[in-house]
């Protein structure tokens, strides 16, 4: 422990952003990382306590006061080291993932907690700065080749993992990118796409191949984003490689099948994003324009943000966030949910750029005139022991000219498991278990799944946990044995 009394003598300093009217005028990130006077500082005030809660609160575990304490002892290269040890991609989660590690913090009980995400940034951009992420390519090859479906954060931890073991890795991803939901589904505000290309270009130079537009299975519905210009069966797979990956994301949108659902102008959030995301990547104009526009964002999540922070950069004339659920506290009661994950209000950055919110809203028509969409009538709810009712004669109209729909992910492609005759549990996710010694399997032998398409929609950071214990039961499966870590 570097600093006995760190946490007694500093304060938590958070990073600093770009204003409001500057960073509405592009699409870059605004965030700025702490110096490293003020990550070491930071580093200081982690306690080392006993029980490492945030160690556990970490989907990937983590270590989280080790890696402090080589900041404030300035050995950056080791932290760096550290960070690896567990987390493929920290430049990923360091900037969107929502930092459970922090809710569960020990100085967090009674202080603001340690800021472990700003200090995870600072060790991976000074890693990247000094040259330290460089490619580890296994010592001599298996023999065994492993397939996978899907560029997301899942696929691609267990493409790294499995390839450092030595298998021949191949990647099939539908669309023109790789990235999966990081490259197309996040504004690059929030995750500049040359980090993808630069952990990319390490993959490739530790041996995985990359198949691009190319759909593996039945064709998809349109709600479904897909580029793909060539399509391979599920048994071409599974003749020519030793083990297949299923590591697609929870991709079925949830609808809003309420009167005036077909009017123009009502779309899904990923419609909206991802084309804005292909355009800001240099390919055609964002058919789904906000400027000048008064827009809707259902859903109060992350994705829903995410439309707020796009719309705003469109030029949109008002920007309001409806949600369902009624509006949590503003802080939560620490020794009733301390260490774990609060239910609490937050607000993004995008939330602080300009837009309404309220909270307990019932959709109840999209209403339009010619076939546009221009206002849509909700009606105000009251929730009493986890259930709702509308409450009489309190239906009112908002001015709507786009409406974004961001109430989440039910599950994932059905015909891609339907290909592979996968079953399913009850939420239509791929049935397939975590424990060992069988992990990760599915039904169909040799055939494996894990992130999104596993345990449903969830954080990026589960995703690359999920990859890397995937890549592990499958590296045990192809070997007998496994040293690839948790």
């Amino acid at each position: 422990m570097g600093k006995p009394t760190g946490f007694l003598e500093f304060a938590r300093q958070h990073e600093a952003y770009d204003p409001v009217s500057e960073r509405l005028q592009h699409y870059r990130e605004f965030v700025h990382p702490l110096s490293e006077v003020a990550a070491r500082t930071q580093g200081a005030r982690c306690m080392d306590c006993g029980v490492p809660f945030c160690n556990n609160a970490c989907p990937v575990n983590n270590l989280i006061p080790d890696w402090n304490d080589l900041v404030y002892g300035g050995q950056w290269q080791a932290a760096s080291e550290r960070l690896h040890r567990t987390n493929n991609f920290p430049e990923f989660t360091s900037r969107i993932c929502p930092a459970p590690c922090e809710a569960a913090c020990t100085l967090g009980i009674n202080d603001a907690p340690v800021g472990i995400k700003s200090i995870e940034r600072a060790i991976i951009d000074t890693a990247r700065a000094k040259g330290w992420i460089s490619p580890q390519p296994a010592s001599k090859p298996t023999g065994r080749r492993v397939a996978i479906v899907g560029s997301g954060p899942a696929g691609l931890a267990a493409a790294q993992q499995l390839a450092r073991a030595g298998h021949a890795v191949t990647v099939f991803e539908k669309n023109d990118a790789i990235g999966g939901l990081l490259r197309y589904g996040i504004p690059d505000f929030k995750l500049d796409k040359i980090l993808i290309d630069q952990r990319v270009a390490q993959l490739e130079a530790e041996g995985v191949h990359f198949e691009l537009r190319t759909l593996v299975g039945d064709a998809l519905p349109h709600y479904i984003a897909n580029d793909a210009t060539r399509t391979i069966a599920p048994e071409r797979l599974l003749r020519e490689f030793d083990a297949v990956l299923l590591a697609g994301g929870a991709e079925t949108p949830r609808d809003l099948p309420i009167p005036g659902r077909e009017l123009a102008g009502v779309h899904f959030a990923l419609d909206y994003l991802i084309a804005q995301n292909k355009e800001i990547g240099g390919g055609a104009k964002n058919p789904i324009d906000a400027h000048g526009k008064h827009v809707i964002v259902i859903g109060g999540g992350d994705t829903g943000s995410d439309c707020v922070g796009t719309a705003n950069r469109q030029g949109a004339a008002s920007v309001t966030q409806i949600e369902l659920l009624p509006k949590p506290p503003g802080e939560e009661k620490k020794p009733l949910t301390w260490p774990y994950w609060p239910q609490k209000l937050r607000s993004s950055s995008s939330h602080e750029e300009g837009c309404g919110r309220d909270w307990a809203i019932a959709s109840q028509e999209f209403l339009g005139e010619n076939g546009q969409l221009t206002a849509l009538r909700c009606a105000r709810l009251t929730w009493q022991n986890g259930t709702m009712q509308e409450i009489p004669d309190s239906s009112f109209e908002l001015k709507a000219e786009l409406v974004f729909l961001a109430m989440g992910f039910t599950q994932p492609s059905a015909a891609l498991l339907e290909s592979f005759a996968i079953n399913r549990d009850s939420r239509g996710n791929a049935a397939a278990g975590t424990d060992d010694p069988n992990g990760y399997a599915t039904n169909i032998g040799k055939v494996f799944a894990a992130g999104d398409l596993r345990r449903g929609q969830s954080l990026v950071v589960w995703a690359i946990r999920e990859g890397r214990q995937a890549a592990r039961a499958i590296d045990r499966f192809l070997m007998g044995e496994t040293r690839l870590p948790r």
